[in-house]
């Protein structure tokens, strides 16, 4: 693969928010057969932030985070176009999500991890809540939940 040319969007606006969409289409709804009425759900929307990771303009990459309380946020929808993993984006969404996240005073991340990715997420300082593992959609789930410290840790 050529040099990436990364730039992280916060998106905000509609046209921003269009890049999160197209990334979630193409990386779940084509390759995982994933209804656009499952992959878009109640949580997309008002209230609920997206970070896009853009190669050179093109969107191949995002995630979403929302509101559970006045402490926690809920991150998920992490995707990153399938000819892109492997090359640390995954955690490079999720590193923008929690500085972020811990601007807008937020003190704790949770996430529904599929369990293929548990490993992935511990590495990244995310424990398993209480090991109950569910069902979203086609994958099989687990609740992680990391605490943020005050200050910004890049890894």
């Amino acid at each position: 693969m050529a040099e990436l040319k990364l730039q992280v969007m916060r998106a905000e606006e509609e046209w921003q928010r269009a890049g999160a969409y197209s990334v979630r289409i193409q990386g779940m709804n084509r390759q995982h057969k994933i209804s656009l009425r499952e992959e878009f759900d109640e949580h997309d929307g008002d209230g609920t932030r997206y970070i896009v990771l853009l190669d050179d303009g093109y969107p191949v990459g995002t995630l979403r985070f929302y509101e559970l309380d006045t402490e926690t946020v809920m991150v998920g929808r992490v995707v990153v176009l399938p000819e892109y993993r492997g090359t640390g984006l995954g955690r490079r969404l999720l590193r923008e999500a929690e500085a972020w996240i811990r601007e807008l005073g937020y003190k704790t991340v949770e996430i529904e991890s599929r369990t293929v990715a548990v490993a992935f997420y511990e590495k990244l300082g995310y424990s398993v809540v209480d090991g109950h593992v569910g069902m979203s959609g086609v994958f099989a789930c687990i609740r992680m939940r990391r605490q943020l410290c005050c200050q910004n840790r890049h890894i």
